[in-house]
């Protein structure tokens, strides 16, 4: 695992290097679904981010978390998803026991957090190629639009206070490890969804 470990570094761009592999690898076997060939394969796209943001839903509810990260509740992107399945006709995924706990404890709700963020400032750019096929902010590709004041300025807003919170030597690892599992665990959605 690649860690980078300088006193300039702050809490996101570590997790960015801790978490480059599970995070590259999970680009990659998106990629590989050909989401863009089709509706029905980006129906199945929908259906890993719903399930994904399913499993952490409760988080955004989380007056402790709330606390700490600007506006939280409004980056809930679960009935966004709900909605872009319903204009492509799709049923919602059956319910799964992955969901995680609304008290989930501080550094590993702040990693699972951080991959939902980081979701979706890559969402602009699938956005884009959403397009091609007929899919935008009214149809089928609402969670994936950009926030209002721009997907990097409500980033930075997240990372900034992501980045200033106390944590130990011990939490900091516990964050890390949550982005990472939270990775592995959209990934394991992938493979479900696209097997």
């Amino acid at each position: 695992m690649i860690v980078i470990d300088t006193p300039e570094a702050t809490r996101s761009q570590r997790l960015k290097a801790a978490t480059r592999d599970s995070h590259g690898a999970l680009d990659k076997r998106i990629m590989a679904g050909d989401i863009f060939a089709s509706r029905d394969l980006f129906a199945k796209f929908l259906r890993v981010q719903y399930r994904f943001h399913r499993d952490i839903d409760a988080l955004y509810g989380n007056s402790a978390l709330d606390a700490l990260l600007p506006d939280l509740d409004e980056r809930r992107r679960l009935p966004l998803i709900a909605r872009d399945l319903a204009d492509l006709e799709q049923t919602l995924p059956l319910p799964a026991s992955t969901r995680l706990d609304g008290d989930l404890p501080l550094p590993a709700a702040l990693g699972w957090l951080y991959v939902a963020e980081g979701s979706n400032l890559g969402g602009t750019v699938l956005y884009k190629m959403a397009a091609r096929l007929g899919l935008d902010s009214d149809f089928g590709a609402r969670h994936l639009a950009a926030h209002p004041d721009g997907a990097a300025r409500h980033w930075r807003e997240f990372t900034a206070a992501l980045d200033g919170v106390a944590l130990t030597a011990a939490q900091e690892q516990q964050v890390i490890d949550a982005a990472d599992a939270a990775f592995r665990s959209v990934h394991g959605h992938v493979e479900e969804e696209f097997a």
